[in-house]
Parts: C-alpha cells; structure tokens; sequence
C-alpha cells in the first residue's frame, strides 16, 4: 500500500485505479458537475481502462481524489483530470498527487488543461500558460 503524505501531516491511502472503482469515480464526477464523463459514462471507463496513469486517493472508504492521464515516459506525461473530492479541498492534495506523478517520470514535462474555476490553482504552482487547439470528430 502506497500513501500521499500531505504537508499538513495528513496521510491517505494511495492506490492503482481498478474497474471496479469507476462507480466511485463517476460518482465524484457527477458531484463535480463534470457532466460530460458523466455523461458518456461507457467512454469514461474505457478511458479509465487505457490510462497508463489512473490513482485514487482514499480515506477509508471514500474517495478523496483521483488524477488520471498517461505518458510516453520521455518528454511527456499529459494529465487528463485532476479531482479532488470538495471535502478534501485545501490541504495540498491535488499539487501532491501531481507531483506524485511527475516523481514516477521525472524526465518528462507535465502537460495539463484548466478550465477558469482551476487556472489559479495551477498558476499558484507555478505552472506556466501554453495554447493549444481541440477539435472533436463531430466538428469535422
């Protein structure tokens, strides 16, 4: 078992995401309001399924925030989403789980999307702005 030691002297448990977690894992979107995954619910567990980055944090029973994404293991690994539960908020959890990630493949840069409600916490960590495009297959 793995732990996520927080600055504040709080650890939780830190585990590999397994299919049979997803249900928790909607669960969390859906109370983020994410409704996209949500949604898509079928999409977002093959997502989950194919994801060679895809940790829980846990505290007990309840899911206290995840991070998923991947990574070529050289120049980048790419976070998909980074959700901690509104419970959990505020203890640096997210910004260790993070840098959980980038310990794992310290060759790589971190490569993420905000959205306006999360670009302050990522400018408070120091990460540095870049542009990028999206177009989905629809838009064709």
């Amino acid at each position: 078992m793995q732990e996520l030691s927080l600055q504040n002297g709080k650890s939780y448990r830190l585990k590999e995401f397994e299919e049979a977690d997803f249900d928790q894992v909607n669960q969390l979107n859906a109370e983020e309001e994410w409704n996209n995954l949500v949604k898509k619910k079928e999409d977002t567990k093959n997502a989950w399924l194919h994801s060679n980055i895809r940790f829980l944090v846990c505290d007990g029973d309840t899911l206290a925030g995840y991070v998923r994404g991947f990574t070529d293991e050289n120049i980048t690994t790419y976070i998909c989403e980074l959700l901690i539960n509104k419970d959990y908020r505020g203890q640096g959890m997210g910004s260790e789980l993070i840098k959980f990630v980038h310990h794992l493949y310290p060759k790589t840069r971190i490569d993420l999307l905000g959205s306006s409600t999360s670009r302050t916490f990522y400018e408070d960590q120091d990460y540095r702005k870049f542009y990028g495009f999206r177009k989905t297959i629809e838009e064709y």
